[in-house]
């Protein structure tokens, strides 16, 4: 009799479950149903998980398919739906005429979890965001962001970098290392007031684990967090992500810690000098955001973003150059006429130097580094296009589609400097050419990248010729989708010129 109960409990448990489940499949399709009627097109979207099963079978061709939907497409984040904006004339409507309402950003789970919520980069629109955002800018100037001592910086970093190149000269090498080397030695230098030897073994460390945090976070990994972010409770490959931040923040706190201990309120040296005074300064202000645990995410995010985005681009660049010889060659003839083998270049050549300044523009248009841009979030209800846009919806902005219309570029789908070089051979920048976004959350950092991008590249193709080791197959060009795309790791070879 007890068996026979016991049976039927558990038959009976096991219906109402799978009852259960049938009408949250079904509450949730009529729940995106709903939705659908009132947004722009998109693709169908899967209960609970959305159109991110879509998206992360193969990212890239995913965004390029996006337009098929209009100038607006409704992804489905998980189970909310967010808005891709197709096409450069909605983006400057939403991003730039309707900046204020458009500038949010969404709270990422994974990334709070990192983060604490503190920083720059993904703060939420508000009284903090200012205040840091605004202080940065400030800061960042006064140590040299756009001027000549920056510049010299990079002057004595390219120097550097030339050499750490050669020593493999003729023979196959991974130039990743040495890349981010050089690239993050420049923000160090005006957030620590420092740079580190290529041989630095702790700082190799901390580059490599922040291109895997980077990688990891946009991966499946950072995907499935963001839907469930319970998990970080319990162990799995999203712990490396968390483990890695804190790492990285250790890093800092050392750094701030130094700077305490050194420090002359009448000589700042450098970010972290500019940060301690500033919390002093607002320590009656009860509306002050500036306290350490504000300053180690700001320095982080300067760290992050001075150093992944820039040498990812110029990773991209070494790539293009050795699949299209014929560039390569035409922008060392343009240097060394120009400027000889011997002279560094500087910012005052770039308007001579037409074609290289057009190449550098086509690393970052056809290396796409960020092909959704980074989140942003609706700030209060709004309308776009005819559709109302309620507060807290996510917008993304589909750089892919951009910056590669074919009603606004010579070459959309190949890479080719063409696309900035104008009828009369001079240089010209297209309206669609937005890498660093636009509007209130344009990167801070977009001075400093252009000087570097230019600097960087031009000194390498004055002293460098690169080319594919012989019989390597060549990396797959959709690359790594993470936070940032990135090319998969390859070895290149470096010539002597001159």
């Amino acid at each position: 009799m007890w068996t026979t109960l016991m049976k039927l409990d558990l038959a009976s448990v096991g219906l109402a479950l799978f009852l259960g489940l049938i009408f949250l499949v079904l509450f949730e399709i009529f729940r995106i149903n709903s939705y659908r009627s009132q947004t722009p097109p998109g693709p169908r979207p899967l209960p609970f998980v959305g159109t991110i099963p879509q998206f992360l079978k193969n990212p890239m061709e995913f965004l390029r398919s996006m337009p098929q939907y209009g100038e607006m497409t409704t992804l489905y984040l998980g189970r909310k739906p967010a808005i891709l904006l197709n096409t450069i004339q909605v983006t400057m409507e939403a991003l730039v005429q309707n900046g204020s309402s458009f500038s949010g950003r969404p709270p990422v789970p994974l990334l709070n979890w990192v983060t604490n919520g503190y920083g720059i980069i993904m703060v939420t629109f508000g009284h903090a965001w200012r205040q840091q955002r605004r202080f940065a800018l400030h800061t960042l100037r006064n140590f040299g962001l756009g001027k000549k001592s920056v510049e010299e910086r990079m002057t004595e970093e390219n120097s550097y970098l030339l050499s750490e190149m050669l020593k493999s000269e003729g023979k196959p090498f991974d130039p990743q290392h040495a890349i981010y080397n050089a690239v993050s030695n420049i923000i160090c230098s005006i957030v620590f007031g420092d740079r580190f030897d290529y041989d630095n073994k702790r700082f190799a460390y901390l580059l490599e684990i922040l291109k895997e945090s980077v990688n990891r976070a946009g991966s499946l990994v950072g995907q499935v967090f963001n839907l469930l972010p319970i998990i970080k409770y319990f162990p799995g490959p999203h712990q490396k992500i968390y483990q890695n931040g804190e790492e990285l923040k250790a890093f800092f706190r050392e750094a701030v810690k130094a700077h305490r201990e050194t420090l002359d309120p009448d000589s700042p040296r450098d970010y972290i000098d500019a940060y301690l005074l500033e919390i002093e300064k607002q320590k009656s202000n009860k509306d002050s955001t500036f306290h350490e645990e504000n300053m180690v995410m700001s320095v982080a995010d300067l760290f992050m973003a001075g150093t992944d985005t820039t040498s990812t681009t110029i990773r991209w660049g070494l790539i293009y150059l050795t699949q299209n010889p014929d560039v390569q060659e035409r922008c060392h003839e343009e240097i060394v006429r120009v400027l000889g083998y011997d002279r560094m270049p500087s910012m005052d050549d770039r308007d001579k130097l037409p074609y290289i300044n057009a190449t550098v523009h086509e690393f970052q248009r056809f290396g796409n580094i960020v092909p959704a841009n980074l989140m942003h979030e609706t700030t209060q209800p709004t309308k776009l296009r005819g559709y109302d846009i309620p507060k807290g919806t996510e917008i993304l902005t589909n750089l892919t589609a951009i910056l590669t219309d074919k009603d606004h570029w010579k070459y959309p789908d190949s890479f080719n400097p063409e696309n900035f070089i104008d009828d009369n051979g001079h240089f010209f920048k297209p309206e669609s050419f937005l890498p660093f976004s636009l509007g209130p959350r344009v990167c801070l950092g977009e001075t400093l990248a252009k000087m570097e991008l230019f600097l960087f590249i031009t000194s390498l193709l004055q002293r460098i010729r690169f080319s594919w080791p012989p019989g390597v197959q060549k990396p797959d060009m959709n690359g790594i989708f993470g936070l940032v795309r990135s090319p998969e790791p390859y070895d290149i070879i470096c010539h002597s010129r001159g």
